[in-house]
């Protein structure tokens, strides 16, 4: 039997200081609901991942569900994927609107469909068929949204490809989760609003497979955070799988990986990994990056490089 372990991030990137607490709850709360799913003999694996992103979806801290970065026209376009280790099966949505948890309608297609991704007024037409509520634009529209297309529109920053936000402009952050379970079962989850001022229909990495996430129960699982066109470029998430799979540790397969893709392209990113064998992986080139974990009681949390905070929770 392994140690359930469930490890969560809110997104790597250059976060001010003001949006650091807010972030750190964020992670901390979203780890305790989903470990509390983890360890509960009634639950799976992928229930733990899609609980504890669902948590961060509803948290306006992040760059997912409500709180979402806006697109040129003002609206909100969502992308996200769910992956389970054991088969591979995965379901993942793009471009879609209207729906308060992305992760949750990744898994219908998941589950409910020979597909592994919807995309836009098709993914939005099977989260009618599938009984999935509806919410307005202007529930899923914050304030703070609004007010950072603003300041993109007036830094000159559209189209850039800006998923973590500078201190002058705003800033939000992709969310993802990673697990394994007593029997060693792996998945992973991941969801984004993308970036800031993107054209209408642009689609990041996160619900490509192998770029925003990978699972694999042979190897491990990943969810990476970042600049989207980058990680899609290196394949980031399945190459950290790939050294693992050649005997790296997920420390030093997440941080090599990311690194190069820095050296090529220019650009950041971050990424959290679990081996098969519950070894963790967090590793960021970016300023900072949102991270939590819990095994047993102890619940590890942090957002600036070297950071480890430490606290006791009780165990159901």
């Amino acid at each position: 039997m392994k140690r359930a372990l469930l490890l969560v991030h809110g997104g790597a990137g250059d976060i001010p200081v003001e949006r650091v607490q807010p972030k750190l709850d964020g992670v901390r709360n979203a780890v305790k609901e989903g470990y509390r799913v983890l360890i509960d003999p009634g639950k799976s694996v992928i229930d733990a991942v899609e609980v504890a992103v669902r948590i961060m979806e509803d948290d306006e801290a992040f760059n997912a569900g409500r709180g979402s970065v806006l697109n040129l026209d003002g609206e909100v376009e969502m992308d996200a994927i769910i992956m389970e280790g054991k088969k591979m099966k995965i379901g993942s949505v793009a471009a879609v609107k209207n729906v308060s948890h992305p992760i949750s309608l990744a898994r219908l297609v998941m589950e409910n469909t020979q597909h592994v991704m919807l995309a836009g007024s098709g993914a939005n037409k099977f989260a009618a068929e599938m009984g999935v509520p509806t919410v307005s634009p202007d529930w899923l529209v914050t304030d703070y949204a609004r007010e950072t297309l603003e300041m993109c529109r007036r830094s000159g920053d559209l189209g850039t490809y800006i998923t973590e936000l500078g201190a002058s402009i705003g800033e939000v952050g992709t969310v993802g989760a990673v697990a394994i379970d007593s029997n060693g079962h792996l998945a992973m989850a991941t969801s984004t609003g993308g970036t800031c001022g993107k054209m209408p229909g642009r689609v990041g990495d996160t619900p490509i497979p192998g770029s925003g996430g990978y699972c694999d129960d042979s190897a491990g699982a990943v969810s990476a955070t970042g600049h989207g066109e980058s990680i899609m470029r290196h394949c980031v998430a399945h190459g950290i799988i790939q050294k693992m799979k050649l005997g790296e540790s997920a420390q030093i397969a997440t941080q090599q990986v990311l690194d190069a893709m820095a050296e090529q392209t220019g650009e950041s990113a971050g990424a959290i990994t679990i081996s098969k064998d519950g070894e963790i992986g967090i590793y960021f080139n970016s300023r900072r990056m949102a991270w939590a974990y819990q095994q047993g009681d102890d619940i590890h949390s942090g957002i600036d490089h070297g950071d480890d905070f430490i606290e006791k929770a009780k165990c159901p």
